[in-house]
């Protein structure tokens, strides 16, 4: 099984979906609970974060396929437990209000900004530290799991910030609720147009390096860059759910009841 890329294709297709879908369930869970909910979920959530270092680490040395797998399952546990925290309002920027009116360009990037500092200044920490664990080692496939994940993410903000025709805010929990604020919804910015084809590229370039992979039989690699496609191509589909006129929530409506006053989108 760990040696086989269509089944890695197909476990990273799985992992995207469901792990989104539990994230979403516990916050909105949290939300329905009460004040503490959130805090402890994120609290009793730490053993995720440990099992992430501790999986980044026992496979640095280990460029096999398992080795490769574990290394991306752990990448994936880090990031889950850093946007549980964010999705939870516990780890997020020091301003909670929603954007106020008429802010100049630069103000309102600012004040989005310090809405997520905290959570941002984490994830490039912890993309650090990666980086400097994963120098020399056999396997870095866990520093670029993290890093196709913090560069996907930070072009979706960017998107979102500077407008896109579709947003979903169906799903922001309660404590995140002043976000939708800054926003924008209209025609794409310059900036779409770039961060898909920078995506594209990068699947590209991944999908070349898995045929280098294949022609050098090295099975740790076919597997390694198979998840990093894949995942890879699956940011470029949800920046792509930000224009094509897609109900993307569909996907993960299954976890959390439906909002009692659902927007229609048009």
């Amino acid at each position: 099984m760990f040696e086989t890329p269509w089944i890695a294709a197909l476990a990273a297709l799985f992992l995207w979906w469901f792990a989104t879908g539990i994230l979403l369930w516990r916050v909105h869970a949290a939300d329905r609970g009460g004040r503490d909910q959130h805090a402890w979920s994120v609290i009793l959530s730490l053993p995720l974060l440990a099992a992430g270092a501790l999986g980044v680490h026992a496979t640095l040395g280990d460029a096999s396929a398992q080795g490769v797998w574990f290394a991306f399952l752990a990448a994936l546990a880090l990031w889950a437990w850093v946007e549980l925290a964010f999705l939870s309002g516990v780890i997020t920027g020091p301003n909670t209000r929603p954007c106020p009116a008429g802010l100049a360009p630069v103000a309102r990037f600012w004040a989005a900004f310090r809405t997520v500092a905290f959570h941002e200044v984490l994830l490039a920490a912890m993309l650090i530290v990666l980086a400097l664990a994963s120098l020399g080692a056999d396997n870095a496939f866990a520093l670029w799991t993290f890093l196709v994940l913090f560069a996907a993410r930070i072009s979706a903000k960017l998107n979102l910030f500077l407008g896109v025709p579709r947003i979903n805010t169906d799903f922001l929990p309660r404590p995140l609720s002043h976000l939708s604020s800054y926003f924008r919804q209209g025609p794409v910015s310059g900036f779409f147009p770039l961060s898909v084809t920078l995506l594209a590229l990068a699947v590209g370039c991944f999908l070349e390096r898995l045929w280098r992979a294949h022609q050098a039989a090295d099975q740790g690699a076919i597997i390694g860059f198979t998840l990093l496609s894949m995942l890879t191509a699956l940011a470029l589909l949800e920046h792509w759910f930000m224009v094509w006129r897609v109900r993307d929530d569909k996907l993960w409506r299954w976890m959390i009841p439906a909002p009692t006053n659902t927007k229609s989108k048009t």
